[in-house]
């Protein structure tokens, strides 16, 4: 009996610059071709309506829409609640909807943006939003109309009692909650908390299936019937009206029964690499609940320049300060970055005064300022 040769290493399995570099597993793939090819705009799709129904029932919400990207999840998700300006979006200042979806809540909703930085410095908090929103009719505002969370925020996870209590005030000034779940499926993960947990607080919910989970293409929104009526017209008119969108779900299927269960692994890694890098003196700048490592540079003492030139020399791709891990990384990678950051502690320490890298840095432009108090301690 012939062994099978062992499976090729993902192209992904040296990226942390963000788990949106994970490649499709052969079982996506053979999904992909098996799938059937129902046009999707008349909703003839059974891939594409077996892959809405089973977020549907996931996320306890009435139904769900396939998504080209979490970019058009998100900003559909936002339009669906807001109807004539003047009005606002409260969120993180740090949120994707917000600083990094080409201006998409000013361009495509006409909406006014209150980015609030956290008094905690890791997640809003009913104090937050509280202190921040915009009620009332005064004409010289634009009154807050959604508000809408990340989850998960650089990594790290909000409360879920948190997130009652925000919903709660909200709803009770008519105020719509969306959350920007691009990686709630880590907070599930991480928490133990089921989809449905969360949504219940939320009216309406756009993931990412091409993040963690893996699948080549998309997102998902989830939300009432009405919305989601509404939605597809405005995926429609921004061109995600595709056709035989089964060929993409089938994948985004199998990535929630293959890789959704992984996460967890992959969350431990990122923990046990907190502790490894932690005896080198490098910490990160918030907390590491889920896949994500933000290098604090400067407690570090760790010059960025060196740190990519490092990385660079031991082949492994990394994007300024974050540190993204996810299923397809592996060991030896981990351990190279290990390596390349302790080389980079130790040239740092020798470089004279007013050396300038080189090297380009040009990643998000966050990644340096993830928490701006950065006044909270490690363990």
């Amino acid at each position: 009996m012939e062994s099978k040769a062992p499976a090729a290493p993902s192209p992904a399995a040296n990226e942390f610059r963000s788990d949106t570099f994970t490649t499709p597993t052969p079982a996506m793939l053979e999904a992909m071709k098996n799938a059937t090819f129902g046009d999707d705009v008349y909703q003839e799709d059974k891939t594409t309506r077996d892959f809405e129904s089973e977020i549907g029932r996931l996320t306890g919400m009435e139904e769900a829409l396939f998504m080209l990207s979490g970019t058009m999840g998100n900003q559909i998700g936002v339009r669906v609640h807001l109807f004539q300006p003047p009005h606002s979006v409260l969120c993180d200042y740090r949120a994707h909807v917000y600083a990094e979806e080409g201006s998409g809540l000013a361009v495509l909703s006409q909406a006014m943006v209150t980015p609030v930085h956290p008094a905690n410095g890791l997640y809003l908090t009913l104090g937050d939003v509280e202190q921040w929103v915009t009620l009332g009719d005064d004409i010289h505002t634009a009154p807050t109309r959604v508000v809408s969370l990340e989850l998960t925020i650089g990594g790290v996870l909000t409360p879920l009692e948190e997130i009652e209590k925000i919903s709660s005030f909200a709803r009770s000034h008519g105020i719509k909650v969306h959350c920007d779940g691009a990686r709630l499926w880590n907070a599930c993960a991480a928490t133990g908390r089921s989809l449905a947990d969360y949504c219940q607080h939320f009216d309406s919910v756009s993931m990412c299936v091409s993040k963690g989970l893996g699948a080549p293409i998309g997102g998902v929104l989830a939300s009432t019937r009405q919305n989601i009526k509404q939605a597809r017209w405005l995926r429609k008119m921004q061109g995600g009206g595709i056709r035989q969108a089964g060929v993409l779900t089938a994948a985004a299927m199998v990535a929630l029964k293959e890789v959704w269960p992984t996460m967890a692994a992959t969350h431990r890694k990122a923990k046990q690499l907190e502790k490894d890098l932690g005896e080198m003196g490098v910490v990160p700048q918030i907390p590491v609940d889920t896949n994500f490592f933000f290098i604090d540079a400067a407690k570090s003492g760790i010059d960025m320049g060196v740190l990519l030139e490092e990385c660079a020399k031991a082949n492994v791709k990394l994007m300024d300060e974050r540190i993204a891990l996810h299923h397809q990384i592996s060991d030896e990678a981990i351990g190279n970055l290990r390596s390349a950051i302790a080389e980079a502690v130790k040239r740092t320490k020798a470089l004279p005064v007013g050396y300038i890298s080189t090297y380009k840095t040009a990643g998000y432009g966050s990644t340096s300022k993830m928490n701006e108090y950065n006044q909270l301690k490690y363990k």
